[in-house]
């Protein structure tokens, strides 16, 4: 079932109204004075060990990893991040990131021994590896029933790619997957690493075709967030010196055409450090400050050496600390930074578009950035990754931890745990929410599971 553009931008207003409020906190005295149990109430120790939640709250795993798909082939290892689109009749369609390394068969669709490699034509894959060593990353498709609360159908959807991280859904109802690794061709490795794909949301099991977006450039590619007004597309960078880009597409829709990749940087100060860091001896960028941007034209994008982010910031693009989860509102940007902050526990930034961005005018009204939150509090947030927000105003994000949560801020700057992983060392990933709002789905990533998540969500409260 397609998913219309208006739908698409009329979703994402809800999304950004219930932020609108969100911004208050920026420069509130003291962190932990915010924090509550955002309604919900204190979290109940889980029984079964796995995920403690609130009260009137419940999960169910719907998928683990080496159980068999529909395809035949096994559910991959390392769920990351996730979109999740309307499949129409009670359905959503869960598009889901496997962030598997080269040398992981173990955690890979075909088998220990790849005995299951001959179940895919060889031209379905971005790297073949020679048939040794088969990228094992790529992307799974899920279709969920919320009626019966199960898994219909299960299918891989890319093959043959490597550290599929994160990435973000398109207005076109497609998820742009992306490789967190710049690893070259070589004696196991037919292709070079390091670029976006782009996957449609489908019912019907089928691979998607392994192109590419080479204009998007070449680097530790994490997530996307295409603007729905406009096409463009805005990207991080997993790195401890990375850099937060933009690709204007020739043609809205169509990111395989062409365009132009670019890198933010303020107008005022030029290779300005936005990691906060306490040892820094660089000016700190305050929570809640707006600076106008601007952005810097880049060249050799497809970066044989892997240096793109320290090009950029020589010619002026600011610095961050691990660009990681994104997630586009209406008219405004999330996304966060893993390692920035005095404590390296993490950031999250909100850019608003300028009135004529991505044109010639650009500079008559030039984007804004601040630092949204930065809590400097570990126990309160620590390592925060991927991030959406639900249909009534809460951002939810996932911690990169042992012992990690799933962290609510609400619009009015209130932050609150909503669940807590008790059963596993590992992180929390792919936090999104089913189009309705009713369910939330989250992997625990080195467990290599998929849970769904019901309860008395919050409304939308006529945003």
């Amino acid at each position: 079932m397609k998913s219309t553009r208006r739908n698409f931008i009329r979703n994402s207003g809800l999304i950004s109204l219930g932020f609108l409020g969100l911004y208050k906190y920026s420069y509130s005295k003291s962190f932990t004075s915010n924090v509550s149990d955002g309604g919900y109430g204190p979290l109940i120790t889980d029984p079964k060990g796995i995920m403690s939640l609130p009260k009137g709250f419940s999960y169910h795993i719907i998928s683990k990893s080496g159980n068999t798909m529909h395809d035949g082939l096994l559910v991959p290892g390392k769920p990351d991040g996730m979109a999740t689109f309307n499949g129409g009749a009670n359905r959503t369609i869960i598009i889901r990131n496997h962030e598997n390394n080269a040398d992981e068969k173990k955690d890979g669709p075909f088998g220990k021994q790849n005995e299951l490699l001959n179940k895919i034509d060889k031209n379905k894959f971005y790297d073949f590896g020679r048939g040794e060593l088969p990228a094992t990353g790529g992307t799974t498709t899920l279709v969920y029933n919320h009626l019966a609360k199960k898994v219909e159908t299960e299918y891989l959807s890319l093959a043959g790619t490597l550290r599929n991280c994160a990435g973000g859904p398109t207005p076109w109802n497609s998820w742009i997957t992306c490789e967190e690794t710049t690893i070259k061709a070589g004696e196991a490795l037919e292709k070079d690493h390091g670029y976006t794909f782009e996957v449609n949301a489908s019912i019907n099991p089928a691979l998607a075709e392994p192109l590419p977006i080479k204009g998007m450039g070449r680097f530790n590619h994490e997530a996307v967030a295409v603007d729905p007004a406009t096409g463009i597309v805005y990207l991080t960078e997993d790195d401890q010196e990375g850099l937060i880009y933009r690709y204007i597409p020739k043609t809205p829709g169509k990111l395989l055409d062409g365009g132009k990749l670019q890198a933010l940087a303020f107008v005022d100060q030029d290779a300005f450090d936005t990691r906060n860091w306490r040892d820094l001896e660089t000016p700190k960028l305050l929570q809640g400050e707006w600076k106008n941007v601007r952005w810097i034209d880049l060249d050799r994008i497809d970066s044989p050496e892997n240096d793109l982010r320290f090009r950029g910031f020589k010619r002026g693009a600011a610095r961050f600390a691990r660009g990681e989860g994104m997630w586009f509102g209406n008219k405004e940007l999330y996304f966060a930074c893993t390692s920035g902050g005095l404590t390296k526990g993490g950031q999250v930034f909100r850019y608003k578009p300028g009135q004529y961005e991505g044109t010639s005018r650009e500079s008559e009204a030039p984007g804004m950035l601040q630092i949204f939150a930065e809590p400097n509090d570990k126990k309160i947030l620590n390592h925060c990754d991927n991030l959406t927000v639900s249909p009534w105003g809460d951002l939810v994000l996932c911690e990169d931890d042992g012992h990690p949560f799933l962290v609510g801020i609400t619009p009015e700057g209130t932050y609150y745990k909503l669940a807590e992983n008790t059963g596993y060392n590992s992180e929390l990933a792919g936090v999104v929410f089913s189009p309705d709002g009713s369910t939330l789905f989250v992997n625990i990533q080195h467990e290599g599971l998929t849970l769904a998540i019901e309860g008395p969500w919050k409304k939308s409260q006529g945003r």
